[in-house]
């Protein structure tokens, strides 16, 4: 046997050594993955603001003041999540029809870029609230808004928005968190 059939012998059983014993396992694709985002336990505190109602409010919130010349527009800012809350209030003068419809077309804006809107009726006789939880899915601006009123003198909006562009499925954990503040936010809620 030559010397060059030596080494190339040699060399193809090192070669095929290689392969064997290098591809143990079988190589499978990785199913996909989404981040899991945990967020703190709700801990709510009520927020008095010298307005004519008050709530509760998750301590992550901050309260600022929105742009307008009304001091019971507010913002609650989650600096965590990136969102906030746009609360406004107006008192009814004998316009409860017109308050009602503007609020109900507010969800229907985001029909173009949801893919879902979802209304739910919220009543609570005991304290004279009554209203409409909206939840919107998709890559609208808006993922959930509400309405509430005492049908007689009182009447608040809210709806809530990210600081950035619209994905929802970006967006959806930190969103699903935020809704159980705003429902929470309606059933605490107390005219004065």
């Amino acid at each position: 046997m030559k010397r060059s059939d030596l080494i190339k012998g040699l060399i193809v059983y090192i070669f095929i050594t290689v392969i064997f014993t290098a591809c143990k396992d079988d190589a499978r694709p990785k199913p996909n993955a989404f981040l899991t985002l945990e967020y703190p336990e709700a801990e709510y505190s009520r927020v008095n603001i010298g307005c004519p109602y008050n709530f509760e409010k998750n301590n992550i919130a901050q309260i600022k003041a929105a742009k307008g010349n009304n001091p019971c527009w507010i913002n609650l800012e989650y600096p965590l999540l990136d969102a906030a809350v746009f609360i406004t209030y107006r008192q009814v003068h004998g316009d409860l029809d017109s308050l009602l419809m503007d609020a109900q077309k507010l969800p229907l804006q985001h029909t173009i870029k949801a893919d879902f809107i979802k209304g739910d009726i919220y009543t609570n006789p005991e304290h004279k609230v009554y209203g409409m939880f909206y939840e919107i899915e998709g890559n609208a601006a808006s993922q959930a808004q509400f309405y509430i009123t005492d049908s007689t003198e009182h009447f608040m909006t809210g709806a809530l928005y990210f600081n950035q562009k619209p994905n929802f499925d970006s967006i959806m954990p930190a969103a699903a968190y935020l809704k159980k503040d705003m429902k929470h936010l309606m059933e605490s809620l107390r005219w004065e």
